[in-house]
């Protein structure tokens, strides 16, 4: 059985649901990523994408610098721990139709799985695994 820790990404980026949309749109140009969490202390209350700053955010009217992350989280946020098995991991993403999943262990954040992770894992020749696996093209 290969577990989600076995390739989930500890490279993190969380902010506060209080932080706006430009300043995650900002960290995720900085960090070169698609996506933050949101926290409130240790707990995860949600995720944002670049896609749901768009979306949600900008395409609604909203003022990305005035616009708190809370407003347009994805709440409800559906989480996996790092000694679940791969395929569980893939059947909630299917289930609950989301892309990533935060890992945690005891309430606390220590990883994220997206499905290009486990793209790569379980299905290294797929077109998302060569995607997932590439650098960026900034």
């Amino acid at each position: 059985m290969t577990t989600v820790g076995e390739f989930m990404t500890t490279r993190l980026v969380t902010m506060d649901g209080n932080d706006t949309l430009t300043a995650a749109a900002q960290e995720m140009r900085d960090s070169a990523i698609g996506d933050v969490v949101v926290t409130d202390g240790d707990s995860v209350v949600g995720i944002v994408t670049d896609r749901d700053i768009a979306v949600r955010g900008v395409a609604e009217n909203m003022d990305p610098a005035t616009t708190a992350l809370n407003q347009i989280t994805s709440k409800d946020v559906i989480t996996v721990s790092q000694y679940d098995d791969a395929v569980a991991a893939t059947d909630l993403m299917r289930t609950y139709a989301v892309r990533r999943l935060p890992v945690v262990d005891d309430g606390r954040l220590v990883g994220l799985v997206s499905m290009g992770d486990l793209a790569v894992e379980r299905e290294p020749q797929s077109v998302l695994a060569d995607i997932s696996a590439d650098e960026p093209n900034n």
